[in-house]
């Protein structure tokens, strides 16, 4: 027996959904429109160099910002994701994944500097963090479908709100974390607030804001298969049809080539800002 009336929240929600999307279709269709551009763009630029090259690169990059062991298993992992059959599918992952990230990073970074610059403002945005990351991320694609259609948008868009609260949180973090006494010193030499942000706060914070990054890639990878459900290409797709097919070595090819990803892709961001703070 309930105490209260029940509150008809599903059917508000169901209408704000429904004025959004009379009124702001266009909005949408250019969003779409955009991203998947964006994302075509970024998989014509990684299918247009050779294999071999691309493998090359990622192996000289995971050498750069860890160590020669990295390197190694880089080269081998993607050989071995190559020589498996999943090179256009990891390469669409690739795209997938890293368009998510540039977008969490673009919108995530700002509003955690801001966080960082104002009480008021990391009060207002630490429950809206706490929504976006507790929600199952399956709930985030009935409105994606809603507002952007079946395909690789809902899925990116998706994966941005499941993976930029980690970005935004240690952006804040590292920030408010630089030594108060390195904050004197820079308002002793008259610092301006610019000045003390781009000179002292960030380049100090930058290791704390790359593990943010590191996070968001990770959950952005861990969305793939999720996208696949609403149409999203990539490696996602090849684990969905492995478990409607009832395929085990299929599914199992799939899931190991997105470790190996998975690996390279944290090594790498793990120890760039590692490298830079050096």
């Amino acid at each position: 027996m309930q105490l209260f009336p029940k509150l008809p929240l599903a059917d508000w929600i169901d209408q704000i959904v429904d004025v959004l999307t009379e009124n702001l279709g266009p909005l949408f269709d250019l969003i779409t429109e955009g991203i998947e551009s964006f994302v075509d763009l970024f998989v014509l630029a990684l299918t247009s160099i050779p294999a071999l090259v691309l493998i090359a690169i990622f192996t000289g990059l995971a050498w750069w910002a860890s160590r020669l062991s990295i390197a190694v298993f880089t080269a081998v992992g993607m050989l071995l994701i190559h020589n498996l059959g999943y090179w256009d599918g990891t390469i669409e992952t690739l795209a997938l994944v890293l368009t998510s990230v540039l977008i969490s990073i673009i919108i995530g970074v700002p509003i955690g500097i801001w966080m960082s610059q104002s009480d008021r403002s990391r009060d207002i945005f630490t429950p809206i963090l706490d929504f976006m990351q507790t929600m199952p991320a399956f709930v985030y694609l009935i409105p994606a479908i809603l507002f952007f259609g079946i395909g690789v948008v809902p899925g990116i868009i998706a994966s941005v709100i499941f993976a930029m609260p980690p970005t935004i949180r240690l952006t804040n973090l590292g920030i408010r974390q630089v030594p108060e006494d390195l904050i004197e010193a820079a308002n002793a030499f008259g610092s301006t607030t610019k000045q003390k942000l781009f000179k002292v706060q960030l380049p100090l914070a930058t290791p704390t804001i790359m593990a943010g990054i590191n996070q968001s890639i990770m959950l952005a990878l861990s969305m793939v298969v999720i996208a696949s459900l609403v149409g999203a290409p990539g490696l996602g797709a090849d684990v969905y049809r492995a478990v409607t097919q009832i395929k085990v070595g299929i599914g199992f090819e799939s899931g190991l080539v997105i470790v190996i990803l998975a690996i390279i892709l944290d090594r790498i961001s793990q120890n760039i800002g590692m490298t830079k703070q050096k």
